[in-house]
Formats: structure tokens, C-alpha cells, sequence
């Protein structure tokens, strides 16, 4: 195998550089698509039979792209390091397609905003209105985590006297102050939004450098290996 010069070498650490930064950025994706699964204030989202589907499905997708954006980073580095066109040639191709996913995925996701938190309180009211039927003890176990973790109670923000058993207890006053959960659900959001927001345009930027790398390497590569 041919030697590559000082500058495609360079080029070669670059990429390997990249390759780390990817692998964190997919850390970061998957870390925000566990945060919105695990944490207190969403995690109750994903319990019950009506678990609000465009936003179940949201975050578990997140968790999919952070993960396989952490193995292609680890294939990035292999390839690197052994100086493969076709596996460089394979994590340029990967990369197109995630940055097309993302793109889409950015351009669905804002543009269905107010629908995902729609769905969401859609979800709340319907747990809601099972409970005050049926008593259910699981949707009370829901609605406890839901008023205790985003602080709010009902529908209208007052604790009706089917509601206190799933409202946090507070001073009296209270009961006339606490938020409704639908105005808490959306602030919630509107919360987040910048982070994910922030994530994503991060992951783009490096996926357009991983391409750029990668090709650069690649021609490299295959540049030295035609001298005789």
C-alpha cells in the first residue's frame, strides 16, 4: 500500500477526529430520545393503550438515529484507520441518507409542532375522562405522575373533588392557582423545543463535514494507490 503524503494524512486524523465528534453527536440524539422516554414529566406519555402515537413514535426514532449514528462512527473510524475506500465509500452513502432523514424529519417535526402537542393533551383529557369513569388505578397511577411532575391539576387548573386524589397536596390556596395540564403540556414543549432544535442542526453540520472528509479521504486513497 502506497504511503499517503503529509496533507492526505492529515485528512486521514480528520476524519478520525470527525468520526469522534459523530459519536458523540449520536450520544447526544440518543441521549435526548431517552431523556423525553425516561424523564418524569413525558415518561407517563408512553404508559396505557392510548399513548399518543406522533409523539411515541418521535422519540423512539430519535433513539434509533443516535444509535446507529454511534455505530457508523465506529465504522468511520475503522475505515479510517485502514485506509478502505469501500468503507469510507459505504459511510459517505450512510451519511447522505441520515442527513436526508434529519432534514425531513426537521421539516415533519416543526411543521407538525402544535399537532404532536395536540396529540399529547389529546392523550391527558383522555386519560382524564377514564378516570372519572372507571377509577382505574393504573390511569390514576398516569395522572399522578403527569400533575405531580408538570405541577398542574385538570383540565382548568382547579382540583374538582374527583381530582384531588390525583393532585399533589398543597396549601389551600393552591387549589385556586395550579396551572392546567394542558397549559403546562405545552410550555413543556416550548421548553425543549430549543434543545432538540440545537442538537439537530448540530448533527447536520457534522454529517455535511463526516461527507466532506470522507470523500477527501477516499480520493486520497485511491489517488495514492494508482502511483507506482
Amino acid at each position: 500500500m502506497a504511503a499517503l503524503s503529509g496533507g492526505e494524512m492529515c485528512i486521514k486524523y480528520l476524519m478520525f477526529a470527525f468520526n469522534l465528534i459523530f459519536w458523540l453527536a449520536g450520544t447526544a440524539v440518543l441521549a435526548v430520545g431517552l431523556w423525553l422516554r425516561l424523564d418524569g414529566k413525558t415518561k407517563g406519555l408512553f404508559e396505557g393503550t392510548d399513548a399518543p402515537y406522533v409523539f411515541c413514535s418521535g422519540v423512539y426514532i430519535l433513539i434509533g438515529v443516535g444509535a446507529l449514528m454511534m455505530v457508523l462512527g465506529f465504522l468511520g473510524c475503522c475505515g479510517a484507520i485502514q485506509e478502505s475506500p469501500c468503507m469510507l465509500g459505504l459511510f459517505f452513502c450512510f451519511l447522505l441518507i441520515i442527513f436526508a432523514i434529519e432534514v425531513a424529519a426537521g421539516v415533519w417535526g416543526f411543521s407538525n409542532q402544535s399537532k404532536v402537542v395536540q396529540d399529547i393533551t389529546n392523550f391527558y383529557t383522555q386519560t382524564y375522562n377514564n378516570y372519572k369513569e372507571t377509577r382505574d388505578e393504573n390511569l390514576k397511577q398516569t395522572l399522578l405522575v403527569i400533575h405531580k411532575e408538570l405541577n398542574c391539576c385538570g383540565p382548568k387548573g382547579i382540583a374538582e373533588e374527583t381530582e384531588k386524589d390525583t393532585c399533589s397536596r398543597g396549601e389551600p390556596l393552591q387549589d385556586f392557582i395550579t396551572e392546567s395540564c394542558p397549559d403546562a403540556i405545552d410550555k413543556v414543549f416550548d421548553s425543549k423545543l430549543h434543545i432538540i432544535a440545537g442538537v439537530g442542526v448540530t448533527v447536520g453540520i457534522v454529517l455535511v463535514f463526516g461527507m466532506i472528509f470522507s470523500m477527501l479521504l477516499c480520493c486520497a486513497i485511491r489517488k495514492s494507490r494508482e502511483v507506482v
